[in-house]
């Protein structure tokens, strides 16, 4: 009997991740955080009526996504989260086959999960079990020249009706991050 021994893996394949680093690099986005990320998070954290929930602004590299922008529940709300363990700085740092993002970075389109337990392709995702996570709501963040840089989204531990508001909401968000960055972040 043959058995397949090869890990599972939850993201796709990133055909583009060269060529948004060296993007991001022209930009001078760096693997830190920024605090104009961190208010936005906090921001879209409640206009999309989650302040429970867990906001970032992500950049996705070949093997860790990193939260410039990070918005935690709490009393330290924009410091680190307790749940999402990183190396580098705490609650900064993912791996990349971990969460949603890296979906929406491929796709090149906003991902709506009310709860992600209902499909399939990710209620398997390493941060359902690990973290908690049951609901995503992000969009990319489109460059002008069409590039996907990142994502900006908000997840919560209970399922969530994000709805058409919810979209709208981070999409909105979305386009206030990729025009913030081309203002000169960095």
């Amino acid at each position: 009997m043959d058995y397949d021994m090869e890990p599972r893996r939850f993201t796709p394949d990133d055909p583009h991740v060269e060529q948004r680093m060296a993007r991001l690099h022209e930009l001078n986005l760096e693997s830190r955080p920024y605090r104009d990320f961190d208010e936005l998070a906090a921001e879209l954290a409640n206009a999309a009526g989650a302040p429970d929930g867990y906001a970032m602004v992500n950049f996705i590299g070949r093997t860790e996504q990193y939260f410039a922008g990070l918005y935690t529940p709490g009393p330290t709300n924009g410091g680190q989260a307790a749940a999402v363990v990183a190396s580098a700085e705490p609650g900064r740092v993912m791996d990349r086959d971990h969460g949603f993002c890296p979906h929406v970075v491929v796709r090149r389109k906003a991902l709506v999960l009310e709860d992600v337990c209902e499909y399939p392709r990710f209620a398997g995702n390493p941060v359902v079990d690990e973290l908690g996570i049951r609901s995503y709501l992000g969009a990319p963040l489109m460059d002008r020249n069409g590039m996907a840089l990142g994502t900006i989204c908000v997840v919560a531990t209970e399922p969530h009706p994000w709805g058409h508001q919810g979209l709208a909401t981070v999409k909105a968000m979305a386009d206030r991050v990729v025009a913030h960055i081309h203002r000169g972040i960095g």
